[in-house]
């Protein structure tokens, strides 16, 4: 009986360690990069839960209060309207971490595909698409998202769909240079021998072997999502109004006021920086501990 038992607990309790040695060895190897997820668990926290942490609604206006320096009843100081910058501050976190979570995986599943089909087949179907890609990225990034948002117009969907199209189609190069790589390898020779369906091979060999990629692809994709978002938004071609972005604070109150409020344009772009820095060196730590490539070469 109790040797049924600690039978059954094993497995448990190794399944269970699993997530929590992999986060030890975060802590103990990438320091900078536990710190970054800290931050980007931080950023995830607020965005969810942004209606619920600002003291204030996002447009109260309260002109008694307008230009307040930072202080108890309101942290991150007031406007020039009276607006709490701190619950404007929250909702354009949650704005960013929608935008940036769905653009970024849209952005991963069309590099994915892209880069799968294009790697693993090779040949005139690997041509016309590069082809493709390398005229997509003939024009720069700045240029191409401004024309089409001026052509589709402003707001999340569009934002979002724009971003993933420009983000994924590039992307699609790094995912078919570790396609190759895998494709090369001597288990996915031996599969092809015997007779391994085309599906089996993508499915147990090339995408699990690709997946430290496609992980920093993601994370990196989110920080320029974030910084790509907030570059529309300064310009007039992000989230319209009344929803507060990040990018919309630094051009308007930011920009205007910045000299008798330095808060105004200091919250936003310290956001901006400290969450895309934290989501960059988090994906950087998760591939240097994920692909058994680089280990030990630290």
């Amino acid at each position: 009986m109790s040797e049924l038992s600690v039978a059954q607990v094993l497995p448990t309790s190794g399944k269970r360690s699993a997530f929590v040695a992999f986060n030890e060895r975060l802590i103990r190897e990438k320091p900078l990069g536990a710190v970054g997820g800290a931050v980007f668990l931080l950023f995830m926290f607020c965005g969810i839960f942004a209606n619920f942490l600002a003291p204030f609604e996002m447009n109260y206006t309260d002109l008694t209060q307008r230009l307040q320096p930072p202080s108890l009843a309101f942290p991150f100081g007031t406007d020039h309207l009276g607006r709490d910058v701190l619950s404007r501050v929250l909702i354009g976190a949650q704005i960013s971490m929608i935008v940036s979570f769905l653009a970024a995986g849209l952005a991963t599943v069309i590099s994915i595909v892209i880069g799968v089909l294009s790697g693993y087949f090779g040949g005139k179907p690997d041509m016309v698409m590069q082809r493709g890609v390398d005229a997509w990225m003939t024009f720069p990034d700045l240029v191409l998202l401004i024309v089409i948002v001026s052509v589709v117009g402003p707001g999340i969907p569009q934002i979002v769909v724009v971003l993933g199209l420009l983000y994924g189609i590039a992307g699609s190069r790094i995912v078919r240079g570790a396609v190759i790589s895998v494709r090369e390898n001597m288990y996915t020779h031996a599969s092809l021998s015997i007779g391994a369906p085309t599906f089996h091979i993508l499915r147990k060999h090339i995408l699990p072997n690709i997946m430290p990629v496609v992980i920093v692809l993601f994370t990196t994709r989110i920080g320029a999502v974030i910084l790509a978002e907030a570059g529309l938004s300064f310009l007039g071609l992000g989230v319209p109004p009344p929803a507060p972005t990040w990018g919309s604070m630094l051009s308007g109150t930011g920009r205007t006021y910045m000299y008798l409020g330095p808060w105004l344009a200091l919250a936003p772009g310290l956001c901006i920086t400290v969450v895309v820095y934290a989501v960059n060196v988090y994906g950087d730590a998760l591939r240097d501990l994920l692909d058994p490539r680089m280990r030990g070469t630290q």
